[in-house]
């Protein structure tokens, strides 16, 4: 076999290899790295060098890439010369085109989308079975390596004299990533599950709004300010709430609240032991409804609606509970549907989130920026409150109504097909 096709063989084979190693060093999960080489692995180790010396790394697959890539040009050069001269091409500008247009079809297909493509898929993985070749090589181009790098610092300090440098640090795109890879491959630990569903419901709460976490308007239980002492009373024994909210002549006129304990002090009316409330706009982010909580005592809050209406009621426990999960206490009552009657088939509570039934029952329900609930959902296609038994079919699931009251959907029964 021809020596010039070897040594093109050879050379596309190591360009393959840089590319890949270039793009499975950007796109490894670095938090994964980090506890490899905390375990103390030799494999651990240099992958932990790598990554503490990332512009040197960087570099020198860089440096080795286009050396290989010199090579290639050079040798493909005398292999294709006889071979287009052959076709009648005498024009040495032709000529010279002809061998860029195929060199160049070579090394983006086999040098650079195939490898880096492929090695996209488990970057981690391709890490670690390389990590003994990469460092013999890095250690063969480390003094070209630190002579470029030198080069290229001071054109650099010519350009700009400011240190620019910044500490690399684990972000949380990475932690997210790591707990996913662990979910994935974790089913039949539940416990360890449940904690690694914590942490990403902690990662995910940037993006929880005040409207997502929110007691709906229907929903509140509320009373007006002129009402007796002993109505008041009563609504706290028949609840089992510790906090009340006040309106004057409708909900949307919300003044306060009053907590159970002041009821000890025997107040003659509600304005008397009546508490100030805090409002805030459906779209607040749940970091900031914390911070909020946190300068308040009451830890109660009324969501308004860009119209400046009542949309629902938010407590520091709805809050927690999107990190958590449900809280429940002695006065919860079981009023909420979450029944799975087979492989295909679920009963819920129309109020359940969309998203939380496809993450937790791979239902498969299609979501939409219209709706975020199963009863918003019927709605939206319906555009009324449909009768007990109707049914609804988008795509491939069967949405048939079991319950249903004056002004909402309760329960509905939903049959994948």
């Amino acid at each position: 076999m021809d020596a010039s096709f070897l040594i093109i063989i050879f050379t596309l084979l190591f360009s393959a290899f840089f590319s890949a190693m270039e793009i499975a060093f950007i796109s490894s999960n670095r938090l994964k790295v980090e506890l490899d080489r905390s375990t103390g692995t030799f494999v651990g180790r240099i992958l932990g060098n790598f990554y503490k010396n990332e512009s040197r790394f960087i570099a020198m697959l860089l440096l080795g890439n286009n050396f290989v890539l010199v090579l290639f040009g050079i040798y493909a050069a005398l292999l294709l010369n006889p071979v287009i001269t052959s076709w009648g091409v005498s024009s040495a500008g032709l000529l010279l085109f002809l061998q860029t247009i195929i060199s160049t079809i070579l090394v983006l297909i086999l040098a650079e989308f195939i490898p880096k493509a492929l090695v996209q898929l488990n970057p981690n993985w391709f890490l670690r079975i390389t990590a003994l070749p990469m460092q013999l090589i890095y250690w063969l181009l480390l003094l070209p390596t630190i002579i470029v790098m030198m080069l290229s610092n001071v054109f650099l300090r010519l350009l700009n004299s400011e240190d620019d440098t910044e500490e690399k640090v684990f972000s949380k795109v990475d932690l997210e990533h790591y707990i996913s890879d662990i979910n994935d491959r974790l089913h039949h630990e539940e416990d360890f599950v449940n904690e690694m569903q914590i942490l990403q419901n902690a990662l995910d709460f940037s993006n929880v709004k005040a409207r997502d976490c929110m007691i709906p308007r229907t929903e509140i239980i509320a009373l007006n300010v002129e009402e007796s002492i002993d109505v008041l009373h009563k609504l706290f024994v028949q609840t089992g709430l510790s906090k009340i909210i006040i309106y004057r002549d409708s909900i949307d006129n919300i003044i306060g609240y009053v907590h159970s304990f002041e009821m000890f002090k025997m107040p003659e009316n509600i304005k008397q032991i009546l508490m100030p409330i805090s409002f805030i706009p459906e779209s607040i982010p749940g970091k900031e409804i914390l911070e909020i909580f946190t300068k308040q005592a009451g830890n109660i809050a009324v969501v308004c609606d860009e119209y400046g209406g009542t949309s629902g009621l938010l407590t520091i426990e709805d809050v927690i509970e999107e990190i958590f999960g449900e809280i429940e206490d002695e006065h919860d009552t079981e009023d909420w549907i979450e029944e799975q009657i087979n492989d295909k088939e679920w009963r819920f509570s129309a109020r359940a989130d969309i998203d939380y039934l496809n993450d937790n029952y791979n239902v498969g329900i299609p979501d939409s920026d219209e709706y975020e609930t199963l009863g918003g959902l019927i709605i939206h296609h319906l555009e009324s409150i449909p009768e007990i038994g109707a049914v609804l079919i988008v795509e491939h699931h069967e949405f048939i109504i079991e319950e249903v009251s004056d002004r909402r959907i309760e329960i509905v029964r939903i049959a994948k097909k």
